[in-house]
């Protein structure tokens, strides 16, 4: 079996080989892109936190954080996604506009969502690195200057939240371990006594559905 590479002869066999180099690039980059520029990174961060205050070790499964995590980030992005793909992915297969074209209109209704969900300090931040003025209009930031901001605030973000979850649980650890040494049982751990109360007061208030309620309604 014998394996020819030819090199393009015509400009229209040229533009056909970049395009396919293209979609190999951006298929390879994908899983990163959607990492750094949607809100799986906020969602992945606040199951950990969640997991770590309940104290249940390895439940849920890692694997299933991340599922939830994907899923939920699919179901936030989806209006962006769309709008990204009307306005640049379909009219370049359309051949109505060129590649820098929508590149561009592709990543517009990303860099709008990612600049509606940036603190202004974490943006202004990487400005004041580069060494750049106030952009104008959303357009006009370049994407190297939106991602890192946009990631440090959902770190951020992720944090508060987590901050958040671990109170009320830690309310129960310290009463559960009040009540065990004022009973003298100094040798029984309390995290192992907590973690049933713990895990029937977050049955009890519904927190799945009060937890992914309240995330989905921070993003804006």
């Amino acid at each position: 079996m014998n394996f020819e590479l030819n090199a393009p002869k015509t400009p229209e066999q040229l533009v056909s080989s970049l395009n396919v180099l293209v979609l190999l690039t951006l298929l390879f980059l994908a899983p990163s892109m959607v990492l750094v520029m949607t809100t799986f990174t906020r969602f992945v961060i606040v199951f950990g936190f969640l997991r770590q205050a309940l104290g249940t070790q390895q439940v849920p499964p890692t694997q299933i954080l991340v599922m939830l995590a994907m899923i939920l980030t699919f179901f936030v992005m989806e209006p962006v996604g769309i709008k990204a793909y009307d306005n640049g992915i379909k009219p370049y297969i359309e051949k109505k506009i060129g590649y820098e074209e929508a590149f561009t209109k592709t990543a517009l209704p990303f860099k709008d969502f990612m600049i509606r969900n940036t603190r202004e300090k974490d943006l202004a931040l990487f400005l004041r690195i580069r060494k750049m003025q106030n952009p104008k209009t959303v357009a006009d930031v370049p994407l190297s200057i939106v991602i890192p901001a946009f990631v440090i605030s959902e770190l951020k973000t992720a944090f508060e939240i987590g901050f958040l979850l671990f109170l009320p649980f830690l309310v129960i650890d310290m009463v559960v371990a009040s009540i065990l040494m004022s009973m003298g049982m100094m040798m029984l751990p309390p995290v192992m006594i907590s973690l049933p109360f713990k895990i029937l007061v977050f049955i009890l208030i519904d927190g799945w559905n009060l937890l992914i309620g309240n995330l989905i309604s921070s993003i804006k």
